[in-house]
């Protein structure tokens, strides 16, 4: 089976639990589905990209539902199995913070989610711990409208590269 047999050549069902694993929206699985079949990765990327941006703040939302807070151990073991061997790559710059780091990337998560009514979301590969603080205390900040498409752009870039590692 080729790589993007994995999506193209497959029930639609498992095509679509595949997908979100790289994708919480089931808006968006439904979407990728429909336009299957795809030729190349880029094509895969292109028409992932095409639906994300035409889908609504809810859609969004329902991805973000699907992560665990960063530095988030206990959501990592329980709530988000099927891609804990993802998330725990895509958040290895928190395995060797300082606990005075993790202590406050917690306390932001939590500020961040009573605030906006979601949890962080931060493409996390190849960020430190101290770098993910640094963006959560300045996209604190943010209104919250700012803040919707800003986290919309970040998962975006957790879709690519989760997309990527699917097909690879």
């Amino acid at each position: 089976m080729s790589n993007l047999a994995i999506i193209n050549d497959v029930d639609p069902e498992v095509a679509r639990q595949a997908l979100l694993r790289c994708c919480g929206s089931t808006r968006w699985a439904t979407a990728m589905i429909r336009r299957r079949p795809f030729a190349t990765l880029a094509d895969v990327v292109e028409a992932s990209d095409d639906i994300w941006f035409g889908l609504s703040s809810e859609d969004w939302l329902e991805a973000f539902s699907h992560h665990p807070k960063i530095g988030g151990k206990d959501s990592l073991r329980a709530k988000f199995a099927s891609t804990k061997q993802w998330s725990q790559g895509e958040q290895a710059g928190v395995q060797g913070a300082s606990e005075g780091v993790l202590d406050r990337l917690t306390q932001g998560n939590d500020t961040y989610e009573q605030k906006f009514g979601y949890i962080f979301i931060v493409c996390a590969t190849g960020k430190s711990a101290d770098e993910m603080l640094a963006l959560l205390e300045v996209r604190l900040s943010n209104d919250p409208e700012t803040e919707i498409q800003t986290a919309m752009r970040e998962q975006n870039k957790i879709t690519r590269i989760r997309l990527e590692k699917l097909l690879s």
